[in-house]
């Protein structure tokens, strides 16, 4: 069985009297997409920048790929390939130029950046300058520039926020081709719906702690609340909603009830969704 690709111990960073990251403890898999989830101020950036050899931690350690972050940063910063929501391309250069220059600072000679932007999207933008690309463009870019030295581990932070909906589906696209080819993604985001699509397992952070940590299946098994909903149509044609508790002894009957009783026009399932169990867990909302 492969080692896990990232381990964290007990990591603790605090800044003055604030505790911004608590003695957490867990494991990614290799080959695993791990979303970290959590709102402004959680914790999240301050774990990514200990993960990523940035931060050393106060207490605690951090190992990737079977190597102490804190002691073995720069080994470990060539392992691994990350992009920040936060942009910080070149602007006066090309795409192409912004790729080529982060290839010669790996070392790597090897390296068709056409083929990589093809991969996100940019084929036929190529030459532009960055700063005449969208924020969309932009972000894939980042995408792309990550991705050049074939990371064993992958550092996503909001990869698709404020993008639209072509150019996010094209980076989530990208995201599971990395997982395919290998890589351990480490995937930081606001969005629950994305995360629910793309994660195998989702750890939820509040005030520096991690609170859950388990697939999304098994979060939502373990504290959502599923239900059938159905949409009827009363004595006067009018539509009302009837919802029925799913999982309970009475459900059968309640079910048999209300296709006896009532002009059923639709009817769904529906399960708890992440963002009610994250508020279910932390008494807050994701955006606050």
């Amino acid at each position: 069985m492969a080692p896990d690709a990232i381990v964290a111990e007990e990591l603790t960073y605090w800044y003055g009297e604030l505790v911004a990251v608590d003695h957490i403890n867990f494991t990614v898999a290799q080959g695993e997409i791990l979303g970290f989830l959590g709102p402004n101020g959680a914790g999240k950036t301050t774990a990514v920048k200990l993960l990523t050899g940035q931060l050393k931690p106060k207490a605690g350690r951090a190992v990737l790929l079977g190597m102490d972050v804190a002691s073995n940063a720069e080994k470990v910063q060539g392992e691994i390939g990350v992009c920040f929501e936060d942009t910080n391309l070149y602007e006066q250069m090309s795409a192409l130029e912004n790729l080529r220059l982060f290839a010669r600072l790996f070392g790597i000679r090897s390296f068709d950046a056409y083929a990589l932007l093809k991969r996100v999207g940019l084929a036929g933008r190529e030459k532009d300058r960055v700063e005449n690309y969208s924020k969309g463009l932009k972000q894939r870019l980042m995408v792309a520039r990550a991705l050049v030295s074939r990371p064993q581990i992958l550092f996503l932070d909001e990869p698709t926020s404020g993008l639209d909906p072509t150019s996010a589906e094209a980076i989530r696209s990208v995201i599971l081709e990395e997982r395919e080819r290998g890589a351990t993604i480490f995937l930081t985001t606001h969005d629950m719906m994305e995360a629910d699509k793309l994660s195998d397992r989702v750890a939820f952070m509040n005030e520096g702690k991690i609170v859950a940590l388990d697939t999304p299946h098994n979060l939502k098994q373990q504290y959502g609340k599923r239900a059938l909903k159905a949409e009827v149509s009363n004595e006067s044609g009018e539509l009302e909603m009837r919802e029925i508790a799913l999982d309970t002894p009475q459900t059968p009957e309640a079910i048999h009830e209300l296709f006896a009783q009532e002009k059923v026009v639709t009817i769904h399932s529906e399960e708890a969704s992440l963002e009610d169990i994250f508020i279910k867990l932390t008494g807050r909302r994701l955006t606050e």
